[in-house]
């Protein structure tokens, strides 16, 4: 990067605006990953006309940029892996309005989830997406990976929670797309094309999300079974009877121990359990709830119980999240990947993945949003054994093509990053990604945005 070039920056942005120092530019250059790499400097910009300027800037000189939430992305999808600016949004953090009346608040993508919700609380709305990181990270970072979470079960994933975006293309032009109406058909839809693509085709500034009210009341349920597919099969029954639970998780029975162990969660010894939630009314709820315990039960069901009351409740859910860490206590390796796959192939591709362990021999661990075929797949292993870690690549790519195969797709929630992009030609047609490059040239036409990642070289 020229010493003009971070003058300019300098001057636009303000003395505390850039970032140049090594110390300083190091905690812009990893995500939730593990991965690292050292960008040559971090931009702090405000406004988005910073952002364009940025952008321009660049172009001109030919330099990387990764924009960046507060990179607790799982795939080094936030990574400056070609070094150069990394744009930090962290102080474009305004929640400019809400609206009740439309259902909608417009933000910045800086703003966090968990801000987010509670703003909204007051008003007796949310924003759906709520990912295992919800109270520290960014709005801006669920649009680019197009995170989830439990609830989207019922009430879907942030692309279906978006209705209108700003952004900053590749050539420094200000885009809007979509607007503040639950109907439109006035051209084509690319702010649902601009969430998941994880920065590669423009800097997003603005954002108008879709809120749905919060339910009165929910009860939970807790479903204990013999195995994994007894519990895989009544995922299938729950999702194909006509009430749709809020929420429908999955774990296997070492999950279970840790949300014993380490959650402090009173949990009988099980195969597995699915953590199954309903919301609504007073009027409503109780036939609800009846109806999903009914699809619940089946061969292999040991019992289904309801939470006595909130607390037991939210520490039952406080486990399924502290899931993913905890697993660091059982090895010193994790490679955690999100598959997905039609909710009837579930069962398939839960017994497939006990294959790909036991003819590995790898302890592979998963639990996940089920009402969503969504499977978090953990695979334990140790990485200063180096056979061992083959054998869990070797796992992993076998994992790919279950899902691939059973109609699947390689990521339901997490994105690709660098992690999962040289499967990418495997999980689609060289036709397909054709088609995804040339969209790319035309938001970027001299790639300049998130290089490296997503698609394939």
């Amino acid at each position: 990067m020229t010493p003009g070039l971070l003058d300019e920056l300098r001057q636009l942005l303000g003395s505390d605006g850039l970032l140049t120092d090594a110390s300083e530019r190091l905690g812009y250059g990893y995500d939730n990953s593990r991965r690292q790499a050292l960008p040559d400097a971090v931009a702090l910009p405000t406004t988005r006309e910073q952002v364009q300027r940025i952008v321009q800037w660049c172009r001109r000189d030919n330099i990387a940029i990764t924009a960046r939430g507060r990179g607790t992305n799982t795939t080094g999808a936030s990574v400056p892996i070609a070094g150069g600016l990394v744009v930090s949004f962290e102080r474009m953090a305004k929640l400019i309005a809400i609206r009740p009346g439309d259902r909608v608040a417009v933000v910045e993508p800086g703003l966090l989830n968990g801000d987010l919700q509670i703003a909204l609380r007051e008003h007796g709305l949310f924003w759906p997406p709520d990912p295992t990181s919800a109270p520290y990270c960014s709005i801006g970072g669920n649009l680019a990976c197009n995170a989830g979470g439990p609830r989207a079960v019922k009430y879907g994933a942030t692309r279906d929670n978006v209705l209108a975006i700003t952004a900053v293309t590749g050539t420094g032009d200000l885009v809007q797309f979509g607007a503040a109406t639950t109907k439109g058909a006035t051209g084509y839809d690319l702010s649902r094309l601009l969430i998941g693509s994880e920065g590669t085709l423009a800097l997003i500034v603005e954002a108008t999300l879709k809120l749905t009210p919060l339910a009165p009341q929910q009860q939970s349920l807790r479903a204990l079974y013999r195995d994994v597919d007894s519990a895989a099969a009544a995922v299938a029954r729950l999702m194909a009877q006509a009430i749709t639970p809020s929420m429908l998780e999955f774990m296997d029975g070492e999950c279970v121990r840790l949300a014993r162990e380490v959650g402090d969660v009173d949990l009988p010894n099980a195969g597995a359990l699915l953590m199954i939630e309903a919301d609504g009314d007073a009027a409503t709820l109780p036939s609800a709830v009846a109806a999903l315990e009914r699809a619940a039960q089946g061969d292999g069901c040991i019992e289904v119980t309801a939470a006595p009351d909130d607390a037991a409740r939210e520490r039952l859910w406080a486990a399924r999240k502290a899931l993913s860490p905890a697993l660091r206590t059982i090895a010193p390796g994790k490679i955690n990947e999100d598959v997905v796959v039609p909710v009837s192939q579930l069962p398939e591709l839960i017994a497939r993945v006990q294959g790909i362990a036991s003819a590995k021999a790898l302890k592979i661990v998963c639990f996940g949003h089920a009402g969503n075929g969504n499977l978090h797949v953990n695979i334990l292993y140790d990485p200063a054994n180096g056979e061992e870690s083959a054998r869990a690549d070797q796992a992993l790519a076998q994992i790919f093509t279950a899902s691939i195969d059973l109609g699947g797709q390689l990521s339901g929630e997490h994105g690709i990053g660098l992690a999962k992009r040289d499967f990418m030609a495997q999980a689609l047609s060289v036709e397909t990604l054709a088609a995804m490059r040339s969209i790319k040239r035309v938001f970027d036409p001299d790639g300049i945005l998130n290089p490296g990642k997503v698609l394939p070289e």
